[in-house]
């Protein structure tokens, strides 16, 4: 699900505080901007492009941003409904400040280039339905294969080192599902908002092909979420420590949709929360 029930809300919290006006906040959040992510301290200076990458399905544009000195694990990020834009190029260039050498992909790219939602993460869900549903099971794990091995191939990814993963809504299927994909280069696996795809009663519920894999894992569940499918949660920890998994599974106390800063429902402190136990995920795993 994508809830965009606060996007009111959150114009009055910013014309409040006299950061935006009514007319600002619309443009802003209708084009997909970012606002006010917090900095990276002692960020490091990255270089950032746009770049096509070969599938077997055809040319997926992407972003891609890393560190300019060095190399650094690879991170792989799927983005949420709305696809990529200014939104998930800040979140993107936020971790390769980090250290991170990081591609942000257009998960729709089969039917239409970036950007997918003519109006950021205020166009209405139904507009939008068709583009995730012309993906599947095996789509994800294409791309996922396609995606890893192009990470791979550039001079700033360590190839002595995991690479990482992370989905937000229906991203998240697919960051566990690219675990499953490429399980001898996936180390870490984190989900945010991920809704109620990832447990399903299919044999290839991502839950049980993430199962299948060495990596370590981050699930943030919203709390609406978890309101409509209470036993998600459970299972998954249960799923995750028959298969001897190190899996963080909590459920924030944030909307669907609370981490990408142009959100309806972006949360800052669930988002810095969430942020902190990713970043203390791939300090750990992508060692």
């Amino acid at each position: 699900m994508c809830d965009q029930d606060h996007f009111d809300k959150d114009r009055r919290d910013y014309e409040a505080l006299g950061l935006v006006t009514r007319k600002q906040f619309g443009v802003l959040l209708g084009a997909g901007v970012a606002m006010l992510l917090p900095r990276v301290a002692n960020a490091a200076p990255v270089a950032e492009s746009d770049v096509n990458i070969t599938t077997p399905d055809g040319t997926a544009d992407c972003y891609f941003v890393h560190p300019v000195s060095g190399t650094g694990p690879g991170v792989l990020v799927w983005p949420d409904i709305f696809g990529l834009r200014p939104a998930f190029r800040q979140m993107g260039k936020r971790l390769a400040e980090s250290g991170y050498s990081v591609l942000v992909v257009n998960p729709f790219y089969r039917t239409q280039k970036a950007p997918t939602s003519a109006q950021g993460a205020a166009t209405p869900i139904p507009q939008l339905l068709p583009l995730a549903q012309s993906l599947n099971a095996t789509t994800h794990v294409t791309d996922a294969k396609a995606f890893i091995g192009w990470l791979d191939q550039q001079p700033s990814v360590a190839k002595n080192r995991k690479i990482g993963t992370q989905g937000y809504c229906m991203g998240g299927a697919m960051a566990f599902r690219t675990a499953y994909a490429v399980p001898d280069r996936v180390g870490a696996v984190a989900s945010f908002h991920g809704g109620n795809g990832l447990v399903t009663a299919n044999p290839d519920s991502p839950h049980l092909q993430a199962a299948m894999t060495k990596a370590q894992f981050l699930v943030a569940i919203a709390q609406n979420d978890d309101m409509q499918a209470p036993t998600e949660k459970t299972v998954m920890k249960e799923t995750f420590d028959k298969a001897g998994l190190s899996a963080e599974v909590e459920v924030y106390a944030a909307m669907h949709g609370w981490c990408p800063p142009d959100s309806g429902v972006y949360s800052e402190p669930n988002a810095e929360k969430a942020w902190s136990r990713l970043l203390a995920l791939y300090g750990k795993a992508l060692a």
